[in-house]
C-alpha cells in the first residue's frame, strides 16, 4: 500500500486529515502509527475544529519537523531551514488548492456548530477533504524524497 493509499484509508476510517497525513509518513521515520495518530489528533478541522490551517497541511508540517526540525537550542540555520520548508510546502499546497486555510478550502466555518452541520450535510468532508490529504502526501513525499 502506498503512503497516499494509507492516508486515504485512515481518513476514510474516521481519522482526521492531520492524522491521515502524518501517520502515513511518520512510520518511515520511526514513529509507530499509534503514536503518530495520537500526536496529530488535535490538528484536524483546521486545528481543533477552529477552521484555521487545514489538517492535511499541519500533518505535513509535523512530518517536515520530524525529518528536518531542530532540537538543540537556537540554531539559526536549522530554524531557517525548517521555516523555509514549511513555507515551500504551504506554497505548493496553496498553488493546487488556493489556500491552506480550512475555512477557505471548505467554504464553511466549521468552528461553529451550524457551520459544521452545514459542511457535514453538504458531503464536503467526503468529497473535498480526501483531495487535500492526497495532495499533501504527494507534496511531502517529493519534498522529503520518500517516493
Amino acid at each position: 500500500m502506498t503512503r497516499t493509499e494509507r492516508a486515504l484509508s485512515l481518513f476514510q476510517n474516521g481519522f482526521n486529515c492531520s492524522q491521515a497525513v502524518f501517520a502515513s509518513i511518520a512510520g518511515d521515520m520511526g514513529i509507530p502509527e499509534e503514536k503518530a495518530l495520537m500526536i496529530s489528533s488535535g490538528f484536524g478541522g483546521g486545528m481543533g475544529r477552529m477552521s484555521l490551517t487545514c489538517g492535511a497541511v499541519t500533518g505535513a508540517f509535523m512530518a517536515l519537523g520530524l525529518r528536518e526540525g531542530y532540537f538543540s537550542g537556537e540554531t539559526r540555520e536549522s530554524k531557517e531551514k525548517i521555516y523555509r520548508l514549511v513555507r515551500e510546502f504551504g506554497d505548493a499546497f496553496a498553488a493546487i488548492h488556493g489556500s491552506i486555510e480550512c475555512r477557505q478550502l471548505l467554504g464553511f466555518d466549521i468552528s461553529t456548530p451550524d457551520g459544521f452541520k452545514e459542511a457535514a450535510d453538504s458531503g464536503i468532508f467526503r468529497d473535498r477533504c480526501p483531495r487535500f490529504v492526497h495532495s499533501a502526501v504527494e507534496i511531502i513525499e517529493k519534498m522529503l524524497a520518500l517516493a
